[in-house]
C-alpha cells in the first residue's frame, strides 16, 4: 500500500493525493463477472427527485462479487488484484479448482498465486473464510456475516476489520470497526485479515470536479436555503439558521433516532463511539 503526491502541475493537482496501486495486477477486469449499472440520478420511477445531490458520474460496470464464499472445500487460486470503482476496497479474483471463476473482496497480503478456501478444512490464514466457531480468539476478521449463508455485511469497506474478543455458547462477542461490541452467532462466517486499500483514508481529491466524476452533485448549506426550502433557512444576514436539524426537522448532534423496542438490542454489549 502506497500514496503519491502529484507534482502541481495545475491548481487542482496542488494537494492532490492518489493511490499507488503498487498491488494492482490488471487493469482489465474479468468480462463474464461484469454487468451493466443503470444510475437514476436520485430520480424515482415517476421521475421525481427523492434524493437530493445526486447525478453524473463516471460511466462504471458492476463487478458481481462473492459475499457468500459458498464454494466450501475447494481451494481456489487468486489470479490477479484489481481495481473496482463501485467500492473503496480491492478485489481479487479466484479460479477455483473446478474451473469457476469468483470476485471476492481482497484483504491486505493477498497475493497472486496464493491459495484461498472457505468452509470446513480451512486453516486461520489471510483470506480463508471460516466459521466463527472454528476461527480463534483474539484474530483480526473482516466481511461478518449477520445471520447464517446470508454473506458478508460488516467491515467490508477499505482498511476495516473487527476482532473476534470470546465465544459463549451459541454466540460469539465481536468488536466491529465502530467501535460498538455485539453478539454474533457463531454459525456465521467471516473472513481472516484487514480489508485491503487501507491507504484509501490518505487520499486528497484535490478539486470539486472530482466529486462530479464520482456522482456527488454541489451540496447546497441549509442556513443559506429559504425557510420553505429547510428548517434552518431564512434570516436577515449571516444569521445561524436555530437548532441543527434535517430537512424534515428531525434534530442532529445527540438526538437518539434508534428505536428502545429494536430487536437487536439484545445483542448489542457496547454501543458505538459518539
Amino acid at each position: 500500500m502506497s500514496v503519491r503526491k502529484l507534482k502541481p502541475v495545475t491548481p487542482g493537482q496542488r494537494f492532490r493525493v492518489v493511490n499507488g496501486f503498487d498491488t494492482i495486477t490488471t487493469d482489465k477486469p474479468e468480462k463474464s463477472l461484469l454487468s451493466s449499472k443503470k444510475r437514476s440520478g436520485g430520480r424515482n420511477n415517476s421521475g421525481k427527485m427523492t434524493m437530493r445531490y445526486i447525478g453524473g458520474g463516471h460511466k462504471k460496470k458492476y463487478r458481481i462479487i462473492d459475499f457468500k464464499r459458498d464454494k466450501n472445500a475447494i481451494p481456489a487460486t487468486v489470479k490477479s488484484i484489481e481495481y473496482d470503482p463501485n467500492r473503496t476496497a480491492f478485489i481479487a479474483l479466484l479460479a477455483y479448482a473446478d474451473g469457476e471463476k469468483r470476485y471476492i473482496i481482497a484483504q491486505n497480503g493477498l497475493k497472486v498465486g496464493q491459495k484461498v478456501i472457505s468452509g470446513e478444512g480451512a486453516t486461520p490464514d489471510v483470506g480463508n473464510m471460516m466459521l466463527l466457531s472454528q476461527i480463534p480468539l483474539g484474530t483480526t476478521i473482516s466481511c461478518i456475516e449477520l445471520h447464517p449463508g446470508q454473506g458478508a455485511v460488516l467491515a467490508r469497506s477499505a482498511g476495516s476489520f473487527a476482532q473476534l474478543m470470546a465465544r459463549d455458547g451459541k454466540y460469539a462477542t465481536i468488536k466491529l470497526p465502530s467501535g460498538e461490541t455485539r453478539l454474533i452467532l457463531v454459525t456465521c462466517s467471516a473472513v481472516i485479515g484487514v480489508v485491503s486499500n487501507s491507504d484509501h483514508q490518505l487520499l486528497v481529491s484535490g478539486k470539486a470536479g472530482r466529486s462530479r466524476w464520482l456522482g456527488r452533485r454541489p451540496r447546497t448549506r441549509p442556513v443559506v436555503m429559504n425557510p420553505v426550502d429547510h428548517p434552518m433557512g431564512g434570516g436577515e444576514g449571516k444569521s445561524s439558521g436555530g437548532h441543527p436539524r434535517s430537512k424534515n426537522g428531525i434534530p442532529a448532534k445527540g438526538f437518539k433516532t434508534r428505536s428502545k423496542t429494536k430487536a437487536s438490542n439484545k445483542y448489542i454489549i457496547e454501543r458505538r463511539k459518539k
